[in-house]
């Protein structure tokens, strides 16, 4: 395996979408750090992978967002659009979590921004129709990192 390549520590869940689409949440280790990892699946005769819609967080921003997520009113209606948080990633680099409408749906946009460029497309946004699984998987992921891993890696 190469030091450069992602090694998935733990699977955490699956948010079921349309379109033989899935979002796995699952903690994984990128040059001995742990990351938590967001990202879109596609599930078809020809092709059944990862896609490249998705995002990786520190643990610490998991921590930090995951409460803000879990406050998010329960009837959708009443959740208001606009910027949730924003979270440094490294240097120059933040994850921004946000409630909008794209393509006349709405839902959370976690995507990432550059200091230099602004945002990236690399991101993923979650239908807020599904807001209770998002919360139970986000809420899963940190009960997760919270343990304490079993091996090293």
């Amino acid at each position: 395996m190469s030091e450069s390549s992602f090694t998935l520590l733990r699977d955490i869940g699956t948010l079921p979408l349309e379109n033989n689409e899935e979002v796995r949440f699952s903690i994984d280790a990128y040059r001995g750090y742990r990351y938590v990892s967001v990202r879109r699946y596609l599930l078809t005769d020809s092709f059944s992978g990862a896609t490249r819609d998705g995002v990786t967080m520190t643990p610490e921003i998991l921590r930090a967002l995951d409460p803000l997520i879990e406050a998010l009113p329960n009837d959708i209606k009443a959740v208001k659009d606009g910027t949730i948080g924003k979270f440094a990633k490294r240097p120059g680099i933040c994850i921004v979590a946000s409630v909008g409408t794209f393509k006349g749906r709405r839902g959370l946009d976690l995507r990432q921004w550059q200091e230099d460029v602004g945002f990236t497309k690399k991101g993923i946004w979650l239908p807020l129709e599904k807001l209770p699984e998002i919360k139970k998987l986000f809420a899963a992921t940190r009960e997760a990192l919270d343990e304490k891993p079993e091996d090293d890696f």
